[in-house]
């Protein structure tokens, strides 16, 4: 489980990988051809078109939005030529009416009116920043090359132009603590971008962080530490209206190939952190009921039972643990609210706890 959105209202994006197209220099934590696959270093015409035509065969739901997105690199760093090409080639699919708009990613720093009005006039409507982090000491430590003023400046450039907007966030980077992470999500809080992307750092092979790591200067998070980190993320950011779209990187076949030394690489992490973020508003519920309780009958929406339960019913064991004399009981809260989870007690008092961002 990739994203918090449901299916119908989720756009079908469309990636073409630009393979640090356009990046000044390699960040620590950055393979590529690991995380992203390997593909050509530059993308051709026939590439291009054999990849939108794919899922746009696969995509059965007409109703779902199409979103062709450029991601792997600094899309505004690239050469401009290069970046109309690839902008006239999607906008072929705008205007047969097949692709709705596009996306972009790129670096904060690589952000200006000039090229703002540009990426507008060629239908670009997102464009994600890669922030990683607030705290500038982390940034200098990943080899950023900017600091975290530059990610402020370029959504207030953003905003103004009326992009919607994304940023990107890693948990885990050297010298980064629980106390600076939270500084950050507090930092893109008041930021207010649409979405964000959030994983945990993986230490990849042919990279400066793996050198670190076989010298013994770096240790990733471990994997329950890593969930924590991305509840948290979600506590902080989706009051604020912020939509989280993704935990965790997809798992490319690279990964699975000795690519990944070290590291919370899980091929469904991100249901890891929902599983958590239902057992965090389960315990929540819980705190008025006697340990004593004999009968816990819970409620959740259908699409929530999976991510209520855990990963091989991880909540509820952890549940009767607590509540060793109850008897639990889990039904469906048919076409509830995904978000809401209701417990009610054996002496028939209920009570409910609605999950922001849930949707």
């Amino acid at each position: 489980m990739g994203t918090d959105i449901h299916q119908q209202e989720r756009p079908l994006i469309i990636p073409i990988f630009i393979m640090n197209g356009g990046c000044p220099r390699q960040c620590i934590f950055c393979n590529e051809k690991i995380a992203a696959g390997n593909f050509a270093p530059e993308v051709s015409k026939s590439f291009f078109e054999a990849e939108v035509d794919s899922h746009l065969r696969w995509n059965k739901d007409k109703l779902r939005k199409v979103e062709i997105a450029f991601y792997g690199g600094s899309f505004t760093g690239l050469a401009l030529d290069y970046q109309k090409r690839l902008l006239s080639w999607a906008q072929v699919y705008i205007k047969k009416g097949l692709v709705e708009s596009i996306r972009i990613s790129t670096r904060p720093d690589y952000i200006s009116d000039d090229q703002l009005n540009l990426l507008r006039a060629h239908g670009v409507r997102t464009i994600e920043i890669g922030a990683q982090s607030m705290n500038d000491e982390v940034l200098r430590l990943a080899g950023r090359g900017h600091d975290a003023r530059a990610t402020v400046r370029a959504m207030q450039l953003l905003k103004a132009h009326g992009f919607q907007t994304g940023v990107h966030l890693m948990a885990g980077l050297p010298h980064d603590t629980r106390e600076s992470f939270l500084e950050t999500l507090a930092r893109v809080g008041e930021l207010r971008p649409d979405t964000a992307r959030i994983h945990p750092v993986l230490v990849f092979q042919d990279t400066p962080l793996a050198e670190e790591f076989k010298k013994g200067h770096y240790r990733p998070l471990g994997l329950d530490e890593a969930v924590e980190w991305c509840r948290l993320a979600w506590e902080a950011l989706t009051p604020a209206g912020i939509r989280i779209i993704r935990f965790g990187l997809h798992v490319t076949p690279e990964m699975g190939k000795e690519g990944v030394l070290a590291g919370p690489l899980h091929p469904a992490f991100g249901s890891l952190v929902y599983s958590a973020i239902f057992y965090s508003a389960a315990l929540h519920l819980l705190r008025v009921i006697p340990q004593q309780a004999r009968r816990l009958h819970f409620r959740a929406a259908d699409r929530a039972q999976s991510n209520f339960r855990g990963e091989r019913n991880r909540n509820i064991n952890a549940i009767k643990k607590l509540y060793p004399n109850a008897q639990i009981v889990i039904d469906s809260a048919d076409e509830g609210d995904p978000g809401r989870l209701s417990l009610i007690t054996e002496t028939g008092e209920s009570f409910f706890l609605d999950i922001p961002g849930i949707i």
